[in-house]
């Protein structure tokens, strides 16, 4: 199915609601990205509430900007990973140590357990697990500040 073929609103309760060129109608359809962090806009599946694929997306850009927002909008309901643009303080160099950092959704306190809790991505991005379970990542290191770049360096 062509990603011009359907029709994707939300029901007075808050589901997305697909539906196909056969008519029927998919209550609580979620969106789900194929590569969250390396490609969020592209390969984007809407599954129903069985995690059956009614439509694959190659990029989210190739939609109607209505269907296009509703489908961010649900994303961002669903996803939690807060973007570091810079890190503050680091109560210690040594772990477990509390890191104040600054994020695209405001200022954050996370605990890094262990070095092991920082994965490294492609092109310099990296996602540190905080102790409560929270993804933060950091899109590209080289882009942090100084300071920034120098605590992080004492755990990689």
């Amino acid at each position: 199915m062509t990603t011009s073929n359907f029709t994707l609103i939300r029901n007075a309760f808050g589901q997305l609601v697909f539906t196909g060129t056969d008519g029927e109608a998919h209550e609580g359809v979620v969106p789900v990205r194929a590569f969250a962090i390396t490609a969020p806009d592209e390969g984007l599946a809407l599954v129903n509430s069985h995690g059956k694929e009614l439509l694959w997306i190659e990029r989210l850009t190739d939609l109607a900007e209505g269907p296009r927002e509703l489908i961010r909008e649900e994303l961002a309901s669903r996803e939690f990973m807060p973007v570091i643009s810079r890190i503050r303080h680091v109560s210690s160099f040594a772990t477990p140590s509390t890191w104040d950092v600054e994020t695209d959704r405001g200022n954050a306190r996370l605990v890094l357990k262990g070095e092991d809790d920082i994965r490294r991505l492609a092109q310099n991005a990296l996602l540190i697990a905080d102790s409560h379970g929270v993804q933060y990542m950091i899109r590209d290191r080289r882009a942090l500040d100084k300071a920034s770049r120098k605590f992080l360096e004492r755990f990689l």
